[in-house]
């Protein structure tokens, strides 16, 4: 695995008199400018199928979500007039037992949700609230698994979540570090589940050449 420029890791200065000083710990590299090239060698490291979509925020965090169209739900949808709904407290209530038999079905399915920065606290804290429902991952830069604080913490917060944990090699190559927990408890279908689900079909209809609407 290739060493991105940038990290010096933990250091301490002595001058003689005045004693050590505070370590100081210089981040990893940096990141591409459009981090969606990444993502998509990522999704394919990870056998992950369907479109990455672009960074966008959701629950406050940046993530990629990884999604594919459902034929038959998307033909459901357009014949009965239902574009992507992104208002949190309509989509809640297709979750209710009353509205079981009038909501639409989900249009795509979620293979994962993918984070990408350079550090991998931000990077836990962003992917965590995602593993509940879907495959989750982090990409981060090659040189931020070099150090003693990712070794001794990041990777059992990591293990302990389910997470993947992929890494860059140069400027553009990825590579896995771990391997995701397919062990671990996953959440039925919720109100979150079913808004994400929604914002994924909304950008999988702008950014494919797939009919909105029917003709």
């Amino acid at each position: 695995m290739a060493v991105t420029p940038g990290h010096t890791g933990s250091t301490s200065v002595t001058d003689g008199s005045q004693g050590a000083c505070p370590n100081r710990v210089v981040p990893p590299g940096p990141l591409p400018d459009d981090t969606r090239l990444v993502a998509q060698k990522a999704a394919a490291e990870l056998g992950w199928g369907g479109e990455v979509l672009p960074e966008m925020r959701v629950l406050g965090r940046k993530v990629h979500l990884v999604a594919r169209l459902r034929p038959d739900a998307h033909a459901e949808r357009i014949a009965t007039g239902y574009e992507p709904v992104i208002d949190r407290t309509t989509v809640a209530t297709w979750t209710w037992p009353e509205m079981a038999d009038v909501a639409p079905a989900p249009a795509v399915e979620i293979s994962g949700v993918l984070t990408v920065t350079r550090h991998w606290r931000t990077a836990l804290a962003w992917a965590v609230p995602f593993a509940r429902y879907f495959d989750a991952a982090m990409l981060l830069p090659g040189e931020a698994a070099l150090t003693h604080d990712y070794v001794t913490n990041c990777l059992p917060r990591a293990r302990a979540y389910g997470l993947s944990i992929l890494t860059l090699d140069g400027e553009d190559g990825v590579s896995r570090d771990l391997a995701g927990s397919v062990d671990r408890v996953m959440m039925g279908v919720d109100p979150i589940s079913r808004w994400i689900n929604e914002l994924a079909y909304e950008q999988v209809l702008e950014s494919a050449d797939v009919p909105a609407a029917a003709e």
